[in-house]
């Protein structure tokens, strides 16, 4: 297979306010907006990252599965976790579920979540112990040093 794209899409009862929250929070833009299903966008340095969020009783998802997401964390990545967990934890009063720390796996992180119970996992790459760095098959955090 060659996708010609790849994204998440959350299945979620809060569509109005799931939009809100990666628009306002995460810098997301909305590219379709339907009262069952929204598309969002954001574009970095030449990279596009996508994300959508569907009715989950809408009559396009087999009946068995017509529930609310479960069981999922969305990774950012991003160059200063320190000031994103000022910004939003202290700032703007999100739940902390996980405080930040440094993992000797290579991350300093914390988690937080959207109003869905999704955990978004806010990170920096940092460089692993070690012991941890053995595991790598590649050397990935050189570039976000």
């Amino acid at each position: 297979m060659k996708p010609n794209s790849f994204y998440p899409v959350i299945l979620t009862k809060q569509i109005a306010l799931s939009s809100n929250f990666y628009t306002d929070l995460f810098g997301f833009e909305i590219v379709y907006q339907a009262d069952w299903y929204v598309s969002l966008k954001m574009e970095r340095d030449n990279t596009t990252y996508e994300l959508a969020l569907l009715d989950s009783t809408h009559p396009t998802i087999p009946s068995a599965y017509q529930k609310p997401v479960q069981g999922m964390i969305l990774n950012f990545e991003v160059d200063d976790v320190d000031k994103e967990y000022n910004r939003l934890i202290l700032s703007k009063k999100l739940p902390l579920l996980l405080g930040i720390r440094d993992e000797a796996f290579g991350q300093r992180h914390f988690i937080t979540c959207d109003p869905n119970g999704v955990l978004i996992d806010v990170i920096k790459v940092i460089p692993p112990s070690q012991e941890e760095s053995d595991k790598y098959t590649s050397q990935v955090w050189s570039d976000h040093e």
